[in-house]
């Protein structure tokens, strides 16, 4: 009896040492690149890397091209994807959203550089005719939607069936109920997808390489080409100047920053749910 006490007790240690382990292999390239890119990317930051345009050695069109690709792609993205996952939770009890979910998931997973042809097939090519951060948002919504679908339906279907049941009580239509009852229930989950999908699109370069093409100069209108931090760390990262490379590595570190805050915004919002 003693000795088979003895054993169960080394194999749990044992378990726990090898989990332990896998731990710290996993966090290992984790943090061996977040270091490399600390250690070379903040000697570069300063306000003129902030501000400047591309000429003048500065990442100022690249972050304001961020900025502008992300509220342009979820304009387009977070209203269909909570449009999507309101008709998933609640009205998807058929062949149709089962078809919808399949292909949802499907888009979940697409390379992004398919999503990027595609979008420089039709948007670039056909319809505006010119690289542009249109271009870019529609590529980017693409990837944006299935997350914001997802976490939407999710969210949702954590709403007590007794709420919509009370609402229904009451006289409320079914799609009253959903917008005045179920929606503000889910609050925080539609805020948790919109920003993982957010934090999501912020890095992505193969469809913004293919859509945005990229500019020294800020802004200069919805039909020109734009610049952006993932495309920008891309192109200088194979410029064989130490300089430019100096700048993708500052430039690369201030994305990681953006991702960063992004994801704590999350982890905050999360928790606010959680506790609720």
């Amino acid at each position: 009896m003693f000795s088979s006490y003895r054993f169960r007790k080394l194999k749990d240690k044992t378990i726990y040492v090898l989990c332990f382990l896998c731990v710290i292999i996993a966090v290992i390239p984790l943090a061996s690149i977040i270091f490399e890119v600390i250690a070379r990317g903040a000697p570069q930051l300063n306000l003129h890397f902030l501000t400047a345009n591309g000429l003048e050695g500065g990442i100022g069109p690249a972050m304001q091209g961020t900025l502008i690709l992300i509220g342009l792609t979820s304009l387009i993205g977070v209203p269909i994807g909570i449009m999507s996952g309101i008709y998933l939770a609640e009205f998807g009890d058929n062949k149709y959203a089962s078809a919808i979910r399949t292909i949802n998931d499907i888009l979940t997973e697409f390379p992004s550089i398919v999503v990027g042809i595609t979008a420089f097939s039709i948007v670039v090519v056909g319809v505006i005719g010119s690289f542009s951060p249109i271009a870019g948002a529609v590529a980017l919504s693409f990837i944006m939607i299935p997350i914001v679908a997802r976490t939407t339906e999710e969210s949702l279907k954590l709403v007590p069936t007794s709420v919509r049941e009370a609402a229904l009580a009451l006289g409320l239509h079914k799609w009253k109920t959903t917008l005045r009852v179920v929606l503000p229930a889910a609050g925080q989950g539609l805020i948790t997808g919109a920003l993982l999908a957010i934090a999501r699109i912020a890095g992505e370069t193969a469809p913004i390489l293919l859509t945005i093409l990229g500019n020294t100069y800020f802004f200069q209108g919805f039909n020109q080409p734009m610049d952006a931090l993932p495309l920008r760390v891309f192109l200088n990262s194979r410029q064989p100047s130490p300089t430019v490379q100096a700048q993708a590595w500052g430039a690369a570190l201030v994305l990681i920053l953006i991702v960063l805050v992004l994801n704590i915004c999350v982890r905050i919002v999360s928790r606010r749910r959680l506790r609720r």
